[in-house]
Formats: structure tokens, C-alpha cells, sequence
């Protein structure tokens, strides 16, 4: 089948078998599968235009909202969190898709780019396999089995619905909301950070994920926890809610600037069909990766997987230098 606007012939049924693949190998280790597409896409398909970029973020618009939606139900987005992580990534990836555009249409210098954030991805998974970060995860995973434990509970004695029988405790609830720090209850517990060093943060992951075409919650929501010490399940929906929307924002702005480039017969819009195919395979893949967690040890998911992206980051950068 050949897709018009990315030039790509290919069977329909790869983009989503390879999404599946790709979002279940990635679904236990909480990192979105679209860092992993975009290399697919760039040297197995030969997408090499600035409309992959966009087409990549197509990807997040489809796989995301059902995951998303299941956190609002149980009380645990952290909405301030949420409007910051926005606030920041939005300006952020209007600026890296001109960026992509303006600076980096050339295939050979756009690999570099990815090499060097697969690079940083790849080194964290790594890292996240070390005693050092077990230990530091110690106190937040104590958090974690007491929640998995009451949801238990409220199953086992069938209550109506899991967000309005969960105790007060449970949900997230905001203490303070200014421009100098955040605070917000869950469990029992007071957790709090400096504001603009989340806005700021995001604000550069919106730039980077404007650039390669994911919406930055694989850097966002490992800050979060490890650096700013927030539990894991306050942190997950509210990457989700800012990867969302900005890929929206992305793909939007992409689509509004196509035809400024048009003369110059660079690709810069979407390849919607082919986004959606791989968005179609993500969802279920998130789905089911979401599944296996149980089956499979963490560290040697993210093992696996630091190996593998290291690995692919090595090779980007490598053929910069060599060819």
C-alpha cells in the first residue's frame, strides 16, 4: 500500500503490528512507545521528511486517551502537576516543531538528534536497574502496595465504583497551587516541589518532543519521581494529560505551517493514515504490556529495553560521524 503524503509503501498491516510490538515490549517499563517508532519509521520505512515528526505524534493522540481517562475516573491526576507540565510543554513543542522544520530538515542531522535523546532514554533505563535507584525507589514503592492493596480491598467487597469508593486518603487532593510551589495530599501524605523548576523542565522537554515527535513523558514522569520524589501514581496521568495535549498542539501546528512549505516540496503535515495505523496497534499493545507487567520483573524489562535503545542511540550517532 503506498501512503501518499509520507511516500512510504508498505503492507497496512506493519505499522500496527510493529506499534503492538513496540507498545507492549514498552508498556511494563512506563515509557511511551513512541520514541521507539520514530527510528522504525526513519530507517526501516524511510520517513525521513519533517512530517514524521507529526505523524509520530498521531500516534499518541489515538493510544493515550483510554489510559488517560482511567486515571480522571480514579481520582489519582494531579491536576496541579497536570496545568504545569501544559503550561511549559506547549509553548515548548510549538517551538521545537519550527525548530524541526527550520533547522533540522536534513535526514543526516535530525538522526543525530534522536540518537542523542535515545541516547539519554536508553542510559536511564540502564540506571534504572541499579541497586542505587531500587533504593531510592524504596519508600515510594511502600506507597504503591499500600494503594494496590486498598483497590484489593474495594474489590473484594464490591463496591460500586473504584474513584468513589476509594478513601479520601487515596485521591489526590491539592493543598497549595502558587508560583513559587505545589503541594498535594495522597495517602496520608504531603508531597510538594518548586514550581518553576517543573514549568522549566517542561518547557525544554516541550521543545525536544516538538522536534522528534513524542510529547516528553518518558523525561518528564522519571523527573518527577526521582528527582522531585512524587509517587509514581500521581506522576503517570498527568505525563499522560501533557503528552496529549501537546501532541495535539504539535500536530495542529505542523498541519498550520504545511502549506508555507508547500512550494518547497518538503513534507511537513501528517501522514494521518499511517499515524493512526500505528496509533491503533500502540493502544492495544499499552493494553496488553500494561497485562504482563505481573508475569515479568521490572528491572529486566527496563534492562532489556536500556540495552536495546543504548544500543540503536550508539548507531545513530555513530553514522553521523562515519558517513
Amino acid at each position: 500500500m503506498h501512503f501518499p503524503v509520507s511516500g512510504v509503501d508498505v503492507f497496512p498491516l506493519v505499522p500496527p503490528l510493529v506499534a503492538f510490538a513496540v507498545a507492549t515490549m514498552t508498556a511494563p517499563a512506563g515509557v511511551s512507545g513512541a520514541f521507539l517508532l520514530l527510528p522504525f519509521q526513519v530507517s526501516v520505512l524511510g520517513f525521513v521528511s519533517p512530517a514524521v515528526s507529526p505523524t509520530n505524534l498521531v500516534y499518541n493522540i489515538v493510544a493515550i486517551p483510554s489510559g488517560l481517562a482511567r486515571y480522571i475516573r480514579e481520582g489519582r491526576m494531579a491536576w496541579p502537576v497536570t496545568w504545569v507540565v501544559i503550561l511549559g510543554t506547549l509553548p515548548g513543542v510549538l517551538g521545537g516543531a519550527l525548530v524541526r522544520v527550520r533547522y533540522l530538515p536534513d535526514p543526516r542531522s535530525f538522526k543525530l538528534f534522536v540518537g542523542l535523546v535515545l541516547l539519554y532514554l536508553g542510559v536511564r533505563l540502564l540506571y534504572e536497574t541499579t541497586g542505587r535507584y531500587t533504593q531510592q525507589k524504596k519508600e515510594l514503592k511502600a506507597l504503591e502496595q499500600r494503594f494496590q492493596q486498598r483497590v484489593r480491598e474495594l474489590k473484594a467487597g464490591h463496591q460500586a465504583r473504584l474513584a468513589a469508593g476509594l478513601p479520601p486518603e487515596a485521591v489526590v487532593r491539592t493543598r497549595s497551587f502558587g508560583l513559587r510551589r505545589i503541594e498535594y495530599e495522597f495517602w496520608g501524605e504531603t508531597f510538594g516541589f518548586p514550581t518553576m523548576t517543573l514549568f522549566v523542565l517542561a518547557l525544554v522537554v516541550g521543545i525536544i518532543g516538538g522536534i522528534y515527535g513524542i510529547g516528553g513523558g518518558a523525561i518528564i514522569a522519571p523527573f518527577c519521581v526521582s528527582v522531585l520524589g512524587l509517587p509514581v501514581y500521581t506522576v503517570a496521568g498527568a505525563a499522560l494529560a501533557g503528552t496529549f495535549l501537546t501532541s495535539v498542539a504539535g500536530v495542529a501546528y505542523y498541519t498550520a505551517i504545511a502549506p508555507a512549505y508547500g512550494a518547497t516540496g518538503m513534507a511537513v503535515a501528517p501522514d494521518w493514515l499511517l499515524g493512526l495505523l500505528f496509533g491503533i496497534g500502540g493502544m492495544l499493545g499499552t493494553y496488553t504490556g500494561a497485562r504482563l507487567q505481573r508475569y515479568i520483573p521490572e528491572r529486566i524489562i527496563r534492562g532489556v529495553l536500556g540495552v536495546l535503545v543504548t544500543g540503536l542511540a550508539l548507531q545513530y550517532v555513530l553514522q553521523f560521524f562515519t558517513k
